[in-house]
Parts: C-alpha cells; sequence; structure tokens
C-alpha cells in the first residue's frame, strides 16, 4: 500500500527517501546492497532456482558485488529467464518517481523535459508514485525485427502535431523499452538475435550511460541495470554476437542442466503441475516413477542422435511427468479407483511430451522421433531397475516366461484385474520389497511396481513384450531337432527311396 508514502516532492524530502539516497544510489548499488543484505540473512538468495548453489549462484553474487551488466549463457530449458526475473527480489519494495512520467523520473534529478518543467511550474507540490519491484522489470525476446525505436525510442509526430511542438523538441519523444526501463533491470532475451545494427546501439548505454534518439543529441543519462541471455553457440566470434557489444559486458555467467537425478527430481517436483484439484482423487507417484521419468532427460542429453547444440530442456521431464499423471488420472477415473498411482506404461503413453522437446541429428531424423523417444524410455528404464533390483535373484521369474507363461498388462486395465494375473506369476510379488512394497499396499501400488520390474527385465532383454503389451519369453523356446542314426531304420528315405552311403 502507497496511502501512508508521501504524495508530494515535499513530503519526500522530509521523509526516509532523502534526496541524498534518491540522487546518489543507483540501481545497480540498489541491488548489492540488498544482496549483501540477503547475504547475512539465512534466506535463500534465489527462491525457486535449484542446482546453481555451487555454480551460476556464486558468479551472478559476484557480478552484482561488482555492479556488472552481464549475460547468462545456457542452452534452452536451464532457468535462465526464471533467474533474471528474481533479481527483482533484490529491490527496494517502493521506489517513488515523478507521477505520470514516462521513463519513471527521479524526483530529485529528473532526465526528461516534461518532468524538469513540472517540477519547476509546482515545485514541492509535483505529485509522487510509487513502483514496485515488478514494475522495474523490463525483458524483450531479441527477434530480427527489432529496431533501434523499438529499444532506444523515435519522434512522434502526432504528439508534436497535439503539443505544438517543433519535431526536435525533447516533448516530442516517443520513448522505447531501454528509457521505460529507466531506474530498473532491463533484460534481452537470446541476445544474438538482434540485428548487428541494433546491438550497436547498445554501446553508448552500457559504456557512456546515455542515449540518442532519432540523431538529436538529447542526452538521457539513464540509470538502468542491463542483463541478457543467450546460447551459448551464437555467443562465438561464429555466432551472430558483435564483438564490441561483447566486450562492454561486465561478466558472461555459464548455466548448465541439473547435475544429478536428485536435483532433476526435485525441479520436476516443483514445476510440474501434480497435484490435481477439483476431485477426490488421492495422486501418489512412485519414487522409481519420478527417476526413470527423470533419466530419460539424462539420457536424452547423452545420445548421439540428439542434437548436443540444441540441448535438452528440463522442460521435458516437467511435462513427461504431467503427462503420465493425467494417463494414470484418465485410468484411475474410468474404473473408479480412489487412488492415482502411475504405471510404466504411462511413461510410455506420455511420449506426446518427449517427441516435440527432441531436436534430432541426422541419424535419429532416419529411425524417426517415436522410436527414439521409445529407447530413450527403455534405457531409462533399465538404468532405474539396476538402482532397485541390481542384486536381486529374479532367475524363477524369467523361468516362468521360458516355460510359456505369458501376461498382458493393458494400460487401461483396472489394478484388481491385474494384480490378479500377476500373482500367477512365481516369485515376482515377493520381489517387490526392493521397491518397499509388500502384500499389504494398495493394489495400485503393486501393479505399478510389478510392472516396473517387469518392463525393466525386458528393457535387459530377459522378458519379451510385446506392442499390446504382452509380457513373454524373450526367445521362443526352440524344439529340439530330432537326430537319425544312418544305420536305424528311422533315417529319413533319400529322394530315390533308397538309404543314402555311408
Amino acid at each position: 500500500m502507497t496511502n501512508n508514502l508521501p504524495q508530494t516532492l515535499g513530503q519526500l524530502r522530509k521523509s526516509e527517501f532523502t534526496e541524498q539516497r534518491l540522487r546518489d544510489r543507483r540501481v545497480k548499488d540498489e541491488l548489492r546492497e540488498n544482496l549483501m543484505a540477503r547475504l547475512r540473512s539465512p534466506e535463500p538468495l534465489f527462491p525457486g532456482i535449484m542446482g546453481y548453489d555451487d555454480t551460476a549462484v556464486p558468479q551472478i553474487v559476484n557480478a552484482i558485488l561488482s555492479r556488472h551488466n552481464f549475460i547468462l549463457l545456457g542452452l534452452r530449458g536451464q532457468a535462465k529467464s526464471r533467474i533474471l526475473r528474481s533479481l527483482t527480489t533484490l529491490l527496494d519494495a517502493h521506489t517513488p518517481y515523478i507521477a505520470g512520467c514516462e521513463i519513471r523520473d527521479n524526483p530529485y534529478d529528473p532526465i526528461c523535459k516534461r518532468c524538469r518543467n513540472l517540477v519547476a511550474d509546482k515545485s514541492e507540490e509535483t505529485p509522487i508514485a510509487y513502483l514496485t519491484p515488478e514494475d522495474r522489470y523490463v525483458e524483450k525476446l531479441a527477434t530480427p525485427d527489432v529496431t533501434i525505436a523499438d529499444l532506444i525510442g523515435d519522434i512522434d509526430p502526432i504528439k508534436a502535431a497535439r503539443g505544438g511542438h517543433e519535431l526536435s523538441s525533447e516533448l516530442t519523444v516517443h520513448y522505447g523499452l531501454l528509457p521505460r526501463a529507466n531506474r530498473g533491470i532491463f533484460a534481452i532475451n537470446e541476445l544474438p538475435d538482434l540485428a548487428g545494427k541494433i546491438q550497436v546501439g547498445l554501446f553508448n548505454i552500457m559504456q557512456e550511460g546515455d542515449v540518442q534518439i532519432k540523431g538529436y543529441p538529447i542526452r538521457m543519462p539513464l540509470d538502468v541495470a542491463i542483463i541478457f541471455s543467450a546460447n551459448p553457440e551464437d555467443y562465438t566470434a561464429r555466432g551472430k554476437i558483435v564483438t564490441p557489444l561483447k566486450d562492454r559486458i561486465g561478466s558472461e555467467i555459464r548455466t548448465h542442466y541439473p547435475a544429478s537425478i536428485e536435483e532433476g527430481i526435485a525441479i520436476t517436483e516443483q514445476e510440474a503441475w501434480a497435484q490435481r484439484n477439483g476431485h477426490e482423487l488421492q495422486i501418489d507417484v512412485p519414487q522409481y516413477i519420478r527417476e526413470v521419468v527423470e533419466q530419460i532427460a539424462f539420457c536424452a542429453r547423452e545420445d548421439k542422435k540428439i542434437d548436443k547444440r540444441s540441448g535438452v530442456s528440463q522442460r521435458l521431464p516437467i511435462s513427461c511427468m504431467e503427462n503420465v499423471i493425467s494417463n494414470a488420472e484418465r485410468r484411475a477415473i474410468r474404473n473408479t479407483e480412489k487412488t492415482v498411482v502411475p504405471r510404466i506404461s504411462d511413461v510410455y503413453a506420455a511420449l506426446p511430451a518427449i517427441t516435440g522437446k527432441l531436436e534430432l541429428e541426422y541419424e535419429g531424423e532416419m529411425r524417426g522421433g517415436d522410436t527414439v523417444a521409445r529407447e530413450l524410455i527403455r534405457t531409462a528404464i533399465a538404468k532405474t531397475y539396476d538402482r532397485y533390483f541390481a542384486n536381486a535373484k529374479i532367475d524363477q521369474i524369467v523361468q516362468w516366461f521360458d516355460l510359456g507363461g505369458q501376461i498382458q498388462i493393458s494400460d487401461s486395465a483396472s489394478s484388481s484385474e491385474v494384480l490378479t494375473a500377476l500373482k500367477g506369476i512365481q516369485g515376482l510379488m515377493d520381489k517387490l520389497s526392493a521397491v518397499e512394497i509388500n502384500s499389504k499396499a494398495a493394489p495400485e501400488a503393486q501393479v505399478s511396481a510389478a510392472e516396473f520390474l517387469l518392463e525393466g527385465l525386458h528393457a535387459h532383454k530377459r522378458v519379451g513384450r510385446s506392442e499390446e503389451r504382452v509380457f513373454k519369453a524373450e526367445k521362443p523356446a526352440k524344439r529340439p531337432e530330432k537326430t537319425y542314426d544312418r544305420e536305424s531304420d528311422d533315417f529319413p528315405p533319400s529322394p530315390r527311396g533308397r538309404r543314402p552311403y555311408n
């Protein structure tokens, strides 16, 4: 609430917003001071940002303490935009400015013609308004069609006509995004996508701290912290970045994907819409399902059939998890079950959330997106299976299939129906203790764990599975070939009906 805050310039002079504080304390000083206070407290520096505590975050802290403009370099889906937006938590709760000013002018040091005239006219009665931290963040996605007018500004003939001003007057200026970010943070995503001549237009504001509009020598000493993001492949001498601009950026900070499965799971759990509201179904996602979903992304980042330069976004496991839960939710609703427990079959049903996030190399294109995604799921299942059942003795289960046993586990079948069939497999249910499931667990949980074990055996080629989800022996048992003794009468006759020569 701003009702209790000073509403005029005269009241402002008598408040905590002293002239010395507002005139001398620029945005980068403000970020630095608030960051230092945050470092002294137990609060997290950037809430919601995971996996960077020992890598990117210390570098960002150093850049802010150094009052640098900086750039985040990383592949897609590495939380670059989220990090940039989280910097607003280091801004003051309320920042006074001259009410109605397009560039949020400092009440004690206005830089635009309109505000200088207003202060000269109304003096202590000049109206004051306030900015929140969110108001002080301006973001622009760089595209090739961005113009200097978009970023810096242009002369507005309509303003000139309506106000009766000369075109050379400052009062005819239509300000671009950068001046409108004055006294705040200006972020440009995918910086190399800006045309070269537009990148050149940022030189003055970054080095000298001023801009010129439409060739008129209007000096505007803006107070702004400028931050960027880019893909490392584009941010090179062979890419699309102008070297002098690169030279003016104070710090270059690399982001990365989660370093471990556990970090990835924590991020996915935070971001995915897993807790569904609006119905009475209870959702219980087993830990091994979370690991399989996360492992898919890790496997994809190592797969030679997938473009490393594009990367595999963390949005892949997030979207995949949401689809996995939705497919399990659909099954529970149809079978009037009260608990939603995802199965491995639900991971295969989430292919639409995976294929669109993979940029394939030539070999991958030849195999097809669906085929590559299925291979990734199978590899992820195998690696996750090894973490739970590496030391389990499963020969009895494999033998049951080798002797002709078969079972079909449809992803739409009810848990009670499937559980009855699963109990017929020798030794299967006894092995589920490895995933902390016993005979007293809910049928949905038992079926999910049992299917995970069978899918793991299939991933290791110990058990076969058809597209109809029929689990069976990996290789059909061969009938023993009949051998013949040349001296016996059982030897098949020769084509002419005679015994062959010895």
